[in-house]
């Protein structure tokens, strides 16, 4: 396709991978009645890895032997932030779990400062502001403690902050899909140990098509298609404008469970997620789209 196709699709990608991630959580929350948590994961980043590994086939002859423990670092990372995430959406809702895993994106710039000195800014820490007051309306109970489902989704984003880190440590030089397919199958391989020392493998639920579909959505369209967009998208698109419609993953979960799953959302819960996305949305863009809307008026007078 043409640069001009591509940058037409760029938007509409992205926007899909959005749609996608978003309506995963409660279709993982109906998963997880069925299926234990390490073997939901070992599935379906098995069956991640080769769908990517088939995509991407052209880009083998680039592997070289480092792959390997590139791909063992950060699947480290993603397993433990997945499972940590799914152990946490078990014991909440997936319109809290949608919104609470997105802190994750405030806390990049803080785990950078740590990791190679780079000084948050000031939309940084605003950012932080705005989302430790949204977790608490979002969290906080009436006796101020934090239930624990929603505490091990908070530890989650965590993990989801130190992999994004770590890829970004790993991955300069290195084709970015190939990597993933090595991240995909360590955190599969890291999955599968831990789902045969701790629980029993679900064979009957994976006859049942009321499982199994829901299972084939989280590993193709959430796992590898949603990547791809991604991927292509943030390529083909500016940087704000991509963070801006990813970061519409929250909206979207939580639309999707108040539709599809019956969570309820009070206005208390409604104005906590409104402080993280606006958190998340400055952390990710420093409002830059509207610098460059007041810099278009300016142009125009």
């Amino acid at each position: 396709m043409s640069p001009k196709t591509m940058r037409l699709l760029a938007k509409p990608m992205l926007f899909s991978a959005a749609l996608i991630w978003g309506t995963s959580f409660f279709m993982m929350k109906n998963a997880l009645d069925a299926i234990p948590v390490f073997f939901l994961l070992a599935i379906r980043f098995t069956a991640g890895a080769v769908l990517l590994a088939l995509v991407c086939w052209k880009k083998w002859k680039d592997f070289t032997p480092d792959y390997l423990w590139r791909g063992a670092v950060i699947g480290g990372f993603l397993f433990l932030a997945y499972s940590i995430q799914t152990f946490g959406l078990a014991l909440t809702t997936p319109s809290k779990s949608a919104f609470l895993t997105t802190v994750y994106c405030v806390l990049v710039p803080f785990l950078t400062w740590a990791v190679v000195k780079a000084r948050p800014d000031r939309y940084n820490i605003l950012a932080a502001l705005l989302c430790v007051t949204g977790v608490g309306l979002v969290s906080l109970t009436d006796e101020l403690t934090v239930n624990t489902g929603d505490g091990l989704t908070l530890c989650c984003a965590v993990f989801y902050a130190s992999h994004i880190v770590a890829v970004a440590k790993v991955s300069p030089g290195k084709d970015i899909t190939l990597l993933t397919v090595f991240q995909f199958a360590f955190a599969a391989l890291y999955a599968w140990m831990c789902g045969g020392l701790t629980e029993t493998f679900p064979a009957a639920a994976l006859t049942d098509p009321a499982v199994v579909w829901p299972l084939v959505y989280l590993c193709v369209m959430a796992t590898t298609v949603a990547l791809l967009f991604q991927n292509v998208g943030q390529v083909w698109s500016d940087p704000a404008s991509a963070a801006v419609i990813l970061s519409l993953e929250s909206v979207f979960g939580v639309a999707s469970s108040v539709i599809f799953y019956g969570d309820p959302v009070t206005g208390r819960l409604l104005a906590g997620f409104a402080l993280i996305f606006v958190a998340v949305v400055c952390s990710e863009t420093k409002f830059s789209f509207l610098h460059k809307k007041s810099d278009d008026l300016e142009l125009m007078k």
